[in-house]
């Protein structure tokens, strides 16, 4: 959670200080927004460093704090990345989590790239999510690259991470879900809420076919639109994928999806 100070006074949006942290990645401050430059520091420390480690937690985890000495553990952000207790790995999944207050059902944000088949392989997981989670909306989910989501979780890791990382953001209906079929709103509880981060997890077992149970499936892939708007360079570009051309916001700019053809 990055907006715990927040959420602890009933802010939905906003930081203790007014901020919206989710347009801030840019150039996130560590006294203004501290959550958000600590995880973008390290974010951007895994992807610089060639050994890209991370945290394994394989001596600490099970033991109580009391039982671990205070100078075994890493003191620094330099320090926590060269600690014994890291591994290397490589991060191919960002998934950002909000509520809604307008639309209704879960439903993704994700990139455009000028990469075609990064843009068309971005599609896969939401898919996948839908067949898995009867609350979420394939047809609500789009794609876009405006320039006002810019400092955005989604558009600044989609623009800095390599083109084998898929960036969303995952959004759910404060109020209710409709089920395909069906016309009555079903409102969300805090159990619907867990069992749609539950199908997120069964996602990720179908996405690396880790499900033995789970079919081949066709994969509607989004459609690239014919016109392109300047391009927004990220502070952070490394090649083409950076390139966010301007738009004039997500409902306006959403990609369309056109019926499966290509087998996943």
């Amino acid at each position: 959670m990055l907006n715990p100070d927040g959420v602890y006074l009933g802010n939905y949006r906003c930081s203790l200080m007014g901020f919206d942290l989710n347009r801030h990645w840019l150039d996130p401050s560590p006294w203004v927004h501290p959550t958000l430059h600590g995880v973008k520091q390290l974010i951007v420390q895994m992807y610089n460093d060639p050994s890209k480690r991370v945290h394994r937690g394989d001596s600490i985890v099970g033991r109580h704090s009391s039982e671990i000495p205070f100078e075994s553990l890493p003191t620094s952000m330099t320090d926590f990345m060269t600690h014994d207790c890291c591994q290397k790995t490589s991060l191919e999944f960002y998934i950002d989590i909000h509520a809604h207050s307008t639309m209704m059902n879960g439903f993704m944000y994700g990139n455009i790239f000028e990469d075609e088949e990064r843009f068309q392989r971005q599609a896969i997981f939401p898919k996948l999510l839908c067949q898995n989670a009867e609350d979420f909306s394939y047809s609500s989910t789009s794609f876009n690259r405006d320039a006002v989501k810019a400092g955005t979780g989604r558009r600044f890791l989609g623009g800095l991470l390599d083109h084998t990382s898929y960036c969303y953001t995952l959004e759910v209906s404060f109020y209710s879900y409709i089920i395909s079929g069906t016309t009555a709103a079903v409102p969300y509880t805090e159990e619907a809420y867990m069992k749609l981060g539950r199908n997120v997890a069964r996602t990720f077992l179908d996405y690396y076919r880790l499900n033995p149970m789970v079919e081949k499936v066709a994969i509607p892939m989004p459609r690239l639109r014919k016109e392109k708007s300047p391009p927004y360079k990220h502070p952070l570009l490394r090649g083409p994928a950076g390139n966010y051309p301007n738009g004039k916001g997500d409902k306006k700019s959403s990609v369309n999806h056109k019926d499966p053809s290509t087998p996943f």
